[in-house]
């Protein structure tokens, strides 16, 4: 059995690593089939990875890649019997009948996305970006109210598998914890320091290497505004191909950062703004915090919301640095404050994101 992965063109990292990791682990033995039925030997799995060169470093020694863009690439999808990906393939690639392609997306998104969003795109670019999500096997859902906004903006009648994303059990395992703690270990973070992660989304309307844009925080400035005992961890969208330029002792920039999951597991507390990663936070214990200190363009004229943020975002919505400051600085009472309005969020719009994702996924596929 053949199978290719691919994580935002060319990172190991998302649902598609979660899925890699759960199939190794399962190498050999049986494969159940159903209740009531015979189990079956498990097929010889080959495991192959799309591959940005920038991004090699973040794979585990010894697997196997092709580059994104690559004759090669093409040549792994069009002899997969199973493609797992996050994001649209080669728009042009056409599946074969004999492959199954799961398609795990990168996330609920609040933004308005692909048929929702059509400025972004011209007709024709609109309409291969439609016959490549026609091509889909499945497509992976959160479950509740989730689900059924993916499916309905991307115009996908398939099948959908609300079983939560695969990307996000580590963040309900067992070792969650320790394995937060050799993460900032990794990052050179002391155990007794507070750690607040800051991981916006792009703009439309921005250039996404012009180095004099700004990330919107100031993150050299919210370091000394939190004061000594604190660090603060940039994580800017992956479209947007600079870095941070805030330079401070206690300012990190965390980027090129393989998976995001782990630095959820080494924070204390989130800070985004519309980025589909509140929805992964929201199940956690993990403090939210949205620094909206462009709303109303990126609402009213920019992009557009499936949902209001003013009733039922998961955390409070912070139009100043200085709020969002004052509001790390008493995170207890925050958490407190929005605990039942992040529960509700949790049961609308991601119920099944519970650490059982993978084997709920895996079990529907049969593998």
């Amino acid at each position: 059995m053949r199978v290719v992965y691919d994580s935002f063109g060319g990172r190991y990292a998302d649902s598609p690593r979660a899925v890699h990791q759960a199939l190794l682990a399962t190498r050999g033995g049986v494969t159940p089939t159903g209740p009531g039925r015979t189990d079956v030997p498990r097929q010889e799995r080959e495991h192959t990875w799309v591959l940005d060169e920038r991004h090699r470093a973040g794979f585990p020694r010894g697997t196997a890649t092709v580059l994104d863009g690559s004759p090669a690439m093409r040549a792994a999808l069009d002899a997969a019997d199973l493609v797992v990906a996050n994001t649209h393939l080669p728009l042009d690639w056409v599946r074969p009948a004999g492959t199954t392609y799961v398609q795990t997306w990168h996330g609920t998104p609040l933004k308005r996305i692909h048929g929702d969003a059509h400025t972004q795109y011209d007709d024709d670019t609109m309409a291969q970006l439609q016959a490549e999500v026609d091509r889909w096997s499945c497509l992976v859902g959160p479950g509740g109210q989730g689900s059924a906004l993916l499916a309905r903006a991307f115009r996908y009648a398939g099948p959908v598998l609300d079983v939560g994303y695969p990307r996000n059990d580590v963040l309900h395992a067992p070792g969650a914890a320790e394995q937060g703690r050799a993460v900032r270990a990794r990052l050179g973070i002391g155990e007794d320091e507070q750690v607040v992660l800051y991981a916006p989304t792009w703009r439309d309307d921005e250039d996404h290497a012009d180095p004099d844009v700004s990330p919107g925080l100031d993150a050299a400035r919210l370091a000394d505004q939190l004061g000594e005992g604190w660090r603060v961890l940039v994580r800017l969208h992956y479209f947007v191909r600079r870095s941070s330029t805030d330079e401070h002792e206690r300012v990190l920039d965390v980027g090129a950062h393989p998976d995001i999951t782990d630095l959820y597991l080494a924070a204390d507390a989130f800070v985004t703004d519309y980025s589909s990663s509140m929805f992964d936070v929201a199940p956690t214990s993990l403090p939210v915090l949205l620094f909206a200190y462009d709303l109303e363009h990126y609402r009213d004229r920019l992009r557009g919301f499936y949902l209001d943020l003013d009733e039922e975002s998961p955390g409070p919505v912070l139009g100043t640095q200085d709020e969002l400051a004052e509001a790390l600085l008493d995170l207890p009472a925050v958490s407190a404050a929005w605990a039942r309005r992040r529960a509700d969020f949790v049961a609308r719009w991601c119920p099944m994101d519970d650490g059982g994702a993978t084997a709920r996924l895996l079990l529907q596929l049969g593998l």
